[in-house]
């Protein structure tokens, strides 16, 4: 998969599906059941760290879990998000980051957070030969500007701005865009006006491919059902279960027997 692909995609009225990954033993089975992308996402922060936010990211910490990833995958486009702080400062602080994720990950693109403010550096980093998709609507990094994970772009002036803003992203030359909990009917209309892919989370049905944080979908994360959330395996039970079998077949000395042993 390339990012020329997913724009293939598109035209062709193809959908694509991307999920995160944050180790090579996921990153692997991902990779083999077909996925188009991988995003290594800075919810490593929560799902990985137990972090309340993203923020905490280092980019040290998401090279690792983008080495890691990079080396189980061999089909699908693999992503890194570029975390808090490592390109908001200003451009040359930005394009040294993102050669530095690149040169170190072996990762296909970078996924960076916001529309018109970010511009300069985002340029400055397509002018390097780096990837970038865009990520508008609820971008987690500022969560604490905007109070709340609610839904974005529910009133007309901050929608307006979401889709000027996916079209200065277009025009400065990223290959995707991400969007993030809006309403559906204007991801479908942004996904319409643009010729680069729009994939959402929480966006609806219109966009181009949908992305899920792999542990909310297959069950292993608890107490998070956000409405555009499903739940494609039961992780967490079946993993409880077969812990709890597992200390009592040692605690009965049952585990091991005489076939599973030297």
């Amino acid at each position: 998969m390339t990012t020329l692909r997913l724009i293939e995609m598109k035209r062709e009225g193809k959908k694509i599906a991307m999920l995160t990954s944050y180790d090579y033993t996921t990153a692997q089975i991902t990779d083999q059941a077909g996925m188009d992308v991988i995003l290594v996402g800075d919810s490593a922060s929560n799902v990985m760290a137990g972090n309340w936010t993203t923020l905490p990211m280092s980019v040290d910490q998401m090279i690792y879990h983008a080495k890691s990833v990079v080396r189980a995958t061999k089909r699908a486009l693999v992503v890194c998000d570029m975390p808090f702080g490592s390109y908001q400062v200003n451009e040359g602080e930005a394009v040294a980051n993102a050669i530095r994720i690149m040169k170190e990950t072996h990762c296909d693109a970078l996924k960076l957070e916001g529309g018109v403010e970010i511009l300069p550096a985002v340029k400055k980093i397509l002018d390097a030969g780096i990837p970038v998709c865009g990520h508008l609507g609820l971008t987690p990094q500022a969560i604490n500007k905007f109070g709340t994970y609610a839904v974005r772009a529910r009133e007309e002036a901050e929608a307006q701005k979401l889709v000027s803003d996916a079209k200065a992203l277009e025009e400065v030359g990223c290959f995707a865009v991400v969007l993030e909990k809006v309403p559906a009917k204007l991801a479908a209309q942004v996904a319409q006006d643009l010729k680069i892919p729009v994939i959402g989370i929480g966006a609806g049905g219109g966009c181009d491919g949908q992305v899920l944080v792999i542990d909310d979908m297959l069950g292993k994360t608890q107490g998070f059902s956000p409405k555009f959330l499903r739940r494609y395996a039961d992780l967490n039970r079946i993993m409880t279960d077969a812990i709890g079998r597992y200390i009592e077949d040692v605690k009965s000395c049952d585990f091991p027997n005489e076939k599973e042993q030297y």
